[in-house]
């Protein structure tokens, strides 16, 4: 069944609303000012000089003509209904602004305008009140508290932005989503300053309505965006930003995101700032590779990734093959390579011996070093780039020729050598690292090439490139639904209630007794065989092991008697309040690998399944999985796969393999468990669960439901 979470609906993606918002044909200025550098009068300069198509309305009570432009007292006196709005006045005043213009029928609004749920509860109910007034309407509101947007195709600049004094931007591909208006516009900034052409940059503040994902998901259906990068602090609404994602994937538009706020300090921030809910991070980060989205951890390298994408070359199972006139530059690149994970195999023997009949000196494996004899013999450069290409099958190709490529001497007859291989192999990647003049770098770009200066950056967006053409060639991801009956109880169960509920699922557990009294207890432990396991029994006690109250490796009916009543004391010493239903008498399992499976509700993006190994690996190390729930028995054996410890699951040193069907279809079930539960579900935790053998299944040996008793 297709995924069903993000919906390409009118709520989730308001399309025509965009459309009006970022490409109007005709805009009111509320608050038009006749002085170009107040922020009411900004956006009538920046329209006047750069071009905007459509027509400029102003509203000023005090003046007849602003900046050239008939102005009018109010909205009622316009003599048209605007497309939509830019409202630069203040609070009190922008909330009258709205309910005038959406009673004409205005179908969006930019509201520069601060003094809202920025400031506190006063203000976010004067947002909530405007909002209100929008939708009865029918129109959407971008802000409040935003720097507005530009839309450079159309000349459309509904911004504020000081930053346009320093110059216009290049017209282009790129598409820049921010929440932050002074952080979108300051990658406008560096955008321009390092010449990529952009296409649009919106921010949305507040967000009290559009939202981030209301922004790329247009962009994602504009025909002359190509390449989207988003920063963002928090994710307000999961469906409109699921949805937009996936209109990205499917119609390949590569979205690269600096989502901040990885840090307890930076979460504080990002919601200090935007009132934004910041989510957990490694859920976030689960989200956006779920849909191929790639993170860039600074603004540099957004921009490095953003660069490349405009060359529209995305490797499914990307590979790089590494020319080099430097072995130093090609161990670097190697190292880099390795630290991300882009695989760099060697060159095949037939391929490497060939190369060392032209050239016996070089180092043929990959990195391919051509030593300086290349540039005695430029021809040898285009051998050996061909041979990577046909021979080595990369997907992606990076050339080191440093401040050489870049030397008058040098540089005509290498570019002809590599626009040659280039051109002969157009759906390959080719990526340069040359030292050159500006005027060189722009013949090389025009050849075909990417040019970077560090071979370290130019890795990373190599990798990058590979990791979106993945997403793009997957089929969309199955998400099931069991049709499961789940019924919650009302409050967060006992451990044996926990497996009686999950067993209905499918979620087998040890096979284990409740039981109320010693001799039960003795019956049961001879019943399923010892050694057996003696676990307090407790709606109110979660965590058992901090009371003592689990014993291992009970070996016989004795034991099993001294052990129930032992536990009693404990739990009537650490907990005298809570209920004590018993014992619970469990086989205890040996020769399985110890793993942990859990949910938790993410705030955002709802249930979320988690895999790991036990013990320190998730204790210390940390080393585990997430991905939203819920999902089939194939992605959550990728999810098995993919964490570091993996090997031990598949027979790392003599251990045999684990049972990892019985494991991914554990996982698959809970993950459709969590999704049929509904909102009181809090979480779940299975652990430890233990993964037998090859063939003999995987059994929970404790399990947890957390019931949020006061979710509706």
């Amino acid at each position: 069944m297709p995924d069903t979470t993000a919906v390409l609906s009118s709520r989730a993606l308001p399309l025509e609303a965009l459309q009006a918002l970022l490409d109007p044909r005709s805009v009111a200025v509320v608050g038009a000012s006749g002085e170009a550098a107040r922020i009411g009068g900004r956006p009538i300069d920046y329209m006047a000089r750069l071009g905007y198509r459509g027509r400029i309305l102003p509203v000023n009570p005090k003046h007849r003509v602003v900046q050239g432009l008939a102005a009018y007292p109010g909205i009622a006196d316009l003599p048209e209904t605007p497309d939509a709005a830019i409202i630069a006045v203040p609070a009190a005043a922008a909330a009258r602004a709205v309910e005038e213009l959406g009673a004409r029928g205005t179908k969006a609004a930019i509201l520069f305008s601060a003094g809202f749920a920025e400031m506190g509860e006063e203000g976010a109910a004067a947002q909530a009140a405007m909002l209100a007034s929008a939708s009865r309407h029918g129109m959407r509101l971008l802000g409040p508290n935003c720097l507005g947007l530009f839309n450079a195709r159309s000349g459309f600049y509904g911004t504020f932005t000081t930053s346009l004094e320093r110059g216009a931007p290049v017209p282009g591909p790129i598409g820049i989503a921010s929440q932050s208006g002074a952080y979108g516009m300051h990658l406008f900034g560096l955008a321009r300053d390092h010449g990529l052409g952009l296409s649009c940059v919106v921010t949305t503040g507040n967000e009290a309505d559009l939202n981030i994902g209301h922004m790329i998901g247009w962009m994602a259906q504009d025909p002359g965006t190509e390449v989207i990068a988003a920063y963002a602090e928090g994710i307000r609404d999961a469906a409109s930003f699921l949805a937009a994602l996936e209109l990205a994937r499917r119609n390949h538009k590569p979205v690269v995101m600096m989502k901040v706020g990885r840090s307890a300090v930076g979460s504080a921030a990002a919601r200090s700032h935007t009132a934004s809910i910041a989510g957990d991070d490694a859920v976030t980060e689960a989200v956006l590779a779920e849909y191929g989205v790639v993170r860039a951890r600074t603004t540099e390298e957004m921009l490095d990734i953003a660069r490349l994408a405009t060359r529209r070359i995305y490797p499914a199972g990307n590979s790089l093959g590494v020319l080099t006139i430097s072995g130093g530059a090609g161990v670097l690149i190697s190292d880099a390579a390795e630290a991300i994970g882009l695989p760099m195999p060697e060159m095949p023997a037939a391929a490497q011996a060939e190369l060392r009949a032209a050239l016996p000196f070089c180092a043929p494996q990959n990195p391919v070093d051509c030593t300086a004899q290349a540039l005695n013999d430029l021809s040898l450069t285009g051998r050996f780039a061909r041979a990577l290409v046909e021979e080595g099958g990369y997907g992606s190709i990076l050339a080191f020729f440093t401040h050489a490529g870049g030397a008058a001497s040098v540089a005509p007859r290498l570019r002809a050598e590599l626009k040659a291989v280039r051109d002969a192999h157009p759906g390959r990647l080719f990526v340069l690292s040359v030292l050159a003049d500006p005027a060189l770098v722009a013949q090389f770009e025009a050849d075909g090439f990417t040019v970077f200066e560090d071979p370290s950056r130019a890795v990373v967006a190599i990798h990058a490139m590979g990791r979106f053409g993945d997403a793009f060639a997957a089929p969309p991801r199955e998400r099931p639904h069991a049709g499961l009956a789940v019924a919650l109880p009302a409050s967060t169960p006992s451990e044996a209630e926990a497996k009686r509920i999950l067993a209905q699922a499918g979620i087998a557990a040890a096979p284990e007794r409740a039981c109320a009294d010693a001799e039960s207890a003795v019956a049961a432990a001879e019943t399923l065989g010892f050694p057996v396991v003696l676990k307090i029994l407790s709606p109110d006690i979660l965590h058992k092991s901090e009371i003592g109250g689990v014993l291992l490796n009970v070996a016989d009916a004795a034991a099993v008697r001294a052990g129930f009543f032992q536990l009693l004391e404990r739990a009537a010493r650490a907990a005298p309040a809570a209920r004590i239903e018993g014992v619970l008498v469990a086989k205890q399992l040996s020769g399985g690998v110890e793993c942990i499976l859990g949910v938790h509700r993410d705030p955002v993006f709802g249930p979320v399944a988690m895999f790991g190994l036990g013990g320190i690996f998730v204790e210390i190390l940390k080393d585990v999985a997430f991905r939203r729930c819920p999902f089939g028995e194939a992605e959550a054996e990728r999810m098995i796969r993919s964490i570091k410890g993996a090997p031990l699951l598949l027979g790392a040193r003599g251990r045999p393999p684990a049972d990892i069907p019985a494991l991914a279809r554990m996982l698959a079930r809970l993950s459709v468990f969590a999704s049929e539960a509904g909102p009181r579900l809090a979480g779940i935790d299975l652990n430890p669960v233990f993964a037998m053998p090859a063939g003999q299944g995987a059994f929970a040996a404790d399990a947890v439901i957390d019931i949020a008793e006061d979710a509706q």
